[in-house]
């Protein structure tokens, strides 16, 4: 039978600081954040979930608590779902504009391919497939399992799955606020992507900053 993990990821982050808060603790979703968060868990529940399985911090663990009360599957919580590490975190921003035009942080931005102001690509994409394999091994045969994560993470293990380069143009990312990125299994294999923003209609404008 066909397996299916969905890559969730969590509703918009009460920021007025407009920090980028990466892993730092304390950001949690807005009130728009927690309405995207109902909207996408009222789609997957309509699908036969079977594990559901978080990101530590705690914007996720929000977006994932949304779900679990619909479908009463507990959160379980996976670290190797968790943000990307980055040394700019904290720090102010304009859109990313901002981190880029401050002498400070020009030591960190020598390497965009790897990138070196953070955790490596590479890795990034491994950690998350490594979740996603062992979420579709937590459900029975015909049962799917949710992943909720963040936008850099779901990038990653897409372009890798898909076979794309892992460098890319942030603007460019396909994963929006509460969107639902899923994969495909045979197997073991991935055989397909699908993507989803169920909560479209209640998404503000900018969708695809954040983390």
């Amino acid at each position: 039978m066909p397996h299916t993990v969905h890559l969730l990821r969590h509703g918009e982050v009460f920021n007025p600081g407009r920090v980028l808060y990466g892993r730092l603790p304390g950001y949690h979703l807005s009130e728009l954040g927690a309405a995207q968060a109902a909207v996408a868990a009222k789609y997957l529940a309509e699908r036969p979930i079977g594990y559901l399985v978080s990101s530590p911090l705690e914007r996720a663990q929000q977006t994932a608590q949304a779900l679990a009360e619909l479908t009463g599957l507990p959160v379980e919580t996976d670290e190797r779902l968790v943000e990307a590490d980055n040394l700019l975190q904290g720090r102010q921003v304009a859109g990313g504009r901002g981190l880029f035009r401050d002498p400070r942080n020009w030591r960190y931005l020598t390497n965009p391919l790897r990138p070196s102001w953070g955790e490596p690509y590479e890795h990034i994409a491994a950690r998350v497939l490594a979740a996603v394999r062992d979420a579709r091994q937590r459900v029975p045969d015909g049962a799917e399992a949710v992943c909720v994560s963040h936008q850099l993470p779901i990038v990653m293990a897409r372009r890798r799955v898909e076979g794309r380069p892992l460098f890319h143009d942030p603007r460019r990312r396909q994963c929006a606020l509460a969107s639902v990125t899923s994969l495909d299994f045979e197997d073991e294999r991935i055989v397909g992507v699908r993507y989803a923003e169920p909560a479209a209609a209640v998404l503000p404008q900018g969708t695809g900053t954040g983390a």
